[in-house]
């Protein structure tokens, strides 16, 4: 109820007034059915234009994901492949486009290693995270490069009430899983705060099966997070803030093909792991100037760095990457019908390893880029319809300018239903790793640029049955793959062409609250007819929560259908479907205890193969997936 007082006037209230008083954009982020994302401002999630997702901390008590990665799995269009167990690097594929294709922040900043285009999914903690945001298809003209497939943002821990609120968890679960976790936030009208840390463990599950007797272990990890959320109102209208997420820990895997022994000639095996960082920081000021004008200025600072040992060798290898970036937007009303968007990005990647990123190119070293860009757009609404209209324009240092637009029609049939017709571009440029990476890398490869198509349907059906569906069409030119029989070398396809449904169904029905996701995707290599790898045609998600007075149980199924490991389609990946069950209970106002089950018949099934060099090669095999796991878990929160 306490979110439903919040809810009520914000609401209410113009898109740009919402960030007008005090800490509201604090209090939006513990609102079910606003966005933040869409348009870096607070609006109602049924006038964005974008088909979206919003899991708030209430969902994330309550479906109890293990990881974020978790989370994702139960977005319509959007798909997980885990190369293992906890941990194991996760490929994400919002509509059908790969993990590059997608950007990924943290509190507004870009979280993505410059070298792989990976963001370290795996590596956030669960409990320090407010609010995870998923917007399904491109918004380029917002967020420039990399925001093709969609954008996924990560709101760390945030303080709502006055007073001083301390927290703390406990949890323990199969394969010697353990989960420790303790915050504090508190504030009072000017000022607010949230500080928290944990510290994940677990022994893991053996990833792969065995090439050599050093493979036969578990590959453990270990994950330790802190996050800080500072905010102050200097005046009524000027609020400055600060927010930190820092997660670093060791991430065991396995090498099947083994380490090359000079002294031997031959392979010999590894017992390899990584240690990683995932980190990013930013500062703001948030002003309102006048009732027209709203500024707000971010600068940020991501790093992303990889140490990658041996236990049986003295091998090391470092990846580190890291941006510096500055945002500005301005949210202007015109006047009650129109309303602008006007920013400017910039941003700076360096690149720091082992590997010879030198490639020498008009005297200058490849291991820093910048790009700056600067964007409009434009949104009318009326009771008859409402358009949206962006341009955006970014130069690039390495790949000169590039103009991206956007635009949707939005038709209100009635008040329950509402009809959006939309175009947007995209474009992504290579990553280090795609241009300079030794052996597997291509210097001459062009940017990737998309257009996409979309129709979408949105309906109240009655008080308690929401249904939003998406159909939707996406032209990928210059796509970058990199295929097996060629090394892995990457390079630029014709096209690409991907043709996808969605649909979205939440139904409340005696008590009970469910929430189901469709996805129907064919994406296909235009070149060679094949369907992308890892890229599962059929998707579908179910949860069903009820609370039963202090009992509250759950349950969740996920099926998915089969797939193609590789972009030759000679690796195929079978369908699974997994069942999970949870449950809580609250002890007092205090104390709550909670259990969960996943996988709860034990299925096998895999979302990724271990490939070498041919597609027949006997080395080929599934990464090895959780089977049956089980969690118990005690939350404290005492009152003062």
């Amino acid at each position: 109820m306490s979110h439903l007082r919040f809810a009520l006037p914000l609401l209410l209230l113009p898109a740009t007034d919402l960030l007008a008083d005090n800490f509201e954009r604090d209090d939006a982020l513990k609102l079910p059915d606003v966005v933040i994302s869409a348009n870096r401002q607070v609006q109602a999630r049924n006038d964005s234009s974008a088909a979206n997702t919003v899991f708030t901390r209430d969902d994330i008590d309550r479906l109890q994901p293990s990881s974020v990665t978790d989370l994702l799995s139960r977005v319509p269009g959007v798909q997980v492949a885990q190369t293992g167990g906890r941990g194991s690097l996760p490929g994400i594929f919002i509509r059908g486009t790969k993990t590059a294709q997608s950007l990924v922040l943290v509190d507004g900043q870009r979280i993505a290693n410059a070298s792989s285009g990976d963001s370290g999914l795996q590596y956030l903690s669960v409990d320090q995270i407010e609010r995870v945001e998923v917007l399904r298809g491109s918004r380029s003209v917002i967020y420039g490069s990399d925001a093709i497939g969609g954008v996924i943002q990560i709101f760390t821990r945030r303080n709502s009430q006055p007073g001083v609120h301390p927290r703390l968890h406990m949890g323990f679960g199969s394969n010697k899983t353990w989960e420790r976790s303790l915050g504090l936030s508190g504030g009072d009208e000017r000022t607010r705060f949230n500080l928290g840390a944990s510290l994940d463990e677990t022994q893991g599950i053996n990833w792969t099966r065995e090439s050599f007797s050093a493979d036969n272990d578990h590959d453990a990890y270990r994950n330790k997070s802190l996050s800080l959320n500072l905010s102050h109102a200097l005046t009524d209208d000027v609020e400055v803030g600060f927010n930190l997420l820092d997660g670093r820990g060791k991430s065991e895997y396995d090498n099947p093909d083994g380490r090359w022994d000079y002294d031997l000639r031959k392979s010999v095996g590894q017992q390899p792991y990584t240690d990683y960082t995932v980190s990013s920081v930013s500062s703001y000021i948030d002003a309102k100037l006048n009732d027209r004008w709203q500024t707000r200025l971010e600068l940020g600072h991501s790093e992303n760095r990889d140490k990658k040992r041996d236990k049986l060798s003295d091998e090391v290898s470092v990846f580190n990457t890291y941006r510096d970036s500055v945002n500005w937007q301005n949210d202007l009303i015109l006047n009650e019908q129109n309303s602008l968007i006007l920013g400017g990005d910039w941003y700076q990647d360096r690149v720091r390893s082992d590997f010879d990123y030198f490639f020498q190119r008009r005297g200058l070293d490849e291991t820093s880029r910048w790009n700056r860009a600067a964007f409009i757009q434009h949104r009318f609404q009326s009771d008859a319809f409402s358009t949206e209209l962006g341009l955006r324009h970014d130069k690039n240092q390495q790949y000169g300018s590039q103009n991206t637009w956007s635009g949707t029609f939005t038709l209100p049939l009635n008040p329950d239903n509402q009809v959006l017709l939309s175009y947007s571009e995209g474009f992504r440029a290579p990553t280090f790793g795609d241009l300079y990476y030794p052996g597997s890398s291509n210097p001459s490869l062009k940017p990737e640029h998309s257009k996409s198509y979309e129709l979408q349907w949105r309906s109240q059906l009655t008080d308690s049955t929401r249904l939003e569906t998406s159909l939707y069409r996406t032209d990928l030119k210059d796509a970058i793959v990199a295929r097996q029989e060629n090394y892995y070398i990457p390079y630029n396809v014709a096209s690409a062409r991907i043709n996808g449904f969605e649909a979205t169904l939440k139904q409340e029905l005696f008590g009970w609250q469910s929430n189901l996701g469709l996805a129907i995707i064919d994406p296909r290599d235009r070149e060679s007819g094949h369907t992308l790898a890892r890229r599962a045609r059929r998707t579908l998600s179910l949860d069903l929560d009820r609370q039963f007075d202090k009992l509250g149980v759950g349950a969740s199924w996920q099926a998915v259908s089969s797939s193609y490991d590789d972009e030759m389609n000679k690796n195929r990946l079978g369908g699974y479907g997994l069942l999970g069950l949870r449950s809580s209970w609250a002890l007092s106002r205090e104390v709550l205890l909670s259990v969960k089950i996943d996988n709860l018949l034990d299925k096998t099934y895999a979302r990724a193969r271990y490939s070498y060099d041919e597609p027949n090669f006997e080395n080929n095999y599934n990464y090895r997936e959780e089977g049956r796991v089980w969690m118990f878990g005690v939350t404290w929160t005492p009152e003062f």
